[in-house]
């Protein structure tokens, strides 16, 4: 990450845009300010191993945290049924409702080449499609979120302070302390906290652990609660394994 966080100028992750052809899938990220080629899928033949790659090229971001899914197929063709189904047939963690769920949006029209994305992205359909499609997602988090609260009994424990999270994130606990597994935080809190050198370089460094991070719509249901709660939550699993004296605890 360059000083400042000038990497950031991109915005924040929103989803992924996936132009679906006959032969061929093209990603793309797209962020709160641009959207950026992520890769090519070429279909090698079978359909089935085509879809396996195109779930493939998804795992990164992903495991990033972004899980808002846009396909774009052209108009009467059914290249985004037949993903969606085989979608639910074998990986239905992905389509069933819970934390590692991701939300699908369908769209009709071509995103395979840049002159097609930038006209795609003008339009109203796109800018409804990734409201719709992170508002689900940002409602997942939510979700997750209140049953730690509302619960003595859930796995999941959840810390608010920057300093707090640093802690989880950075390995500065106690062996024994939770597992950092999911950092969110809203665009709000990003653009108007006085630590936003420290807030980027926890993301940058969560990201490297492969620790999940997610910035939602500060306007939507789950960014409002969010808010309430201060703008940054870590979601974290209580550590139940004893670590030998000579490992190294989980960290920067």
């Amino acid at each position: 990450m360059t000083k400042g966080g000038h990497r950031y100028r991109r915005g924040y992750p929103l989803a992924v845009l996936i132009g679906l052809e006959e032969r061929r899938a093209v990603l793309w990220r797209v962020f709160s300010e641009v959207v950026k080629p992520d890769g090519t899928v070429e279909h090698g033949g079978e359909q089935y191993d085509f879809n396996e790659s195109i779930v493939n090229a998804l795992r990164p971001a992903f495991k990033e945290g972004v899980k808002s899914i846009v396909l774009a197929a052209p108009p009467r063709t059914d290249y985004a049924k037949n993903l969606l189904d085989h979608i639910r047939k074998h990986h239905a963690w992905l389509a069933r409702e819970g934390p590692n769920a991701a939300t699908f949006g369908e769209l009709i029209g071509s995103a395979a080449r840049p002159h097609e994305v930038r006209e795609l992205v003008r339009t109203k359909a796109f800018r409804e499609m990734i409201g719709e499609t992170t508002s689900r997602d940002a409602e997942n988090i939510s979700a997750v979120l209140e049953k730690s609260l509302g619960s003595d009994e859930s796995d999941t424990v959840v810390s608010y302070s920057l300093e707090q999270i640093e802690d989880l994130v950075y390995g500065r606990q106690e062996h024994n302390s939770p597992r950092p597994e999911h950092v969110v935080l809203t665009d709000k809190y990003l653009a108007g906290t006085k630590n936003r050198g420290r807030v980027l370089r926890l993301l940058q460094i969560s990201k490297n652990n492969d620790i999940k991070t997610t910035i939602v719509n500060a306007e939507t249901r789950a960014g409002i609660r969010l808010s309430q709660l201060g703008g940054l939550v870590c979601f974290a699993k209580p550590n139940r394994k004893k670590r030998s004296g000579g490992e190294a605890p989980r960290g920067a």
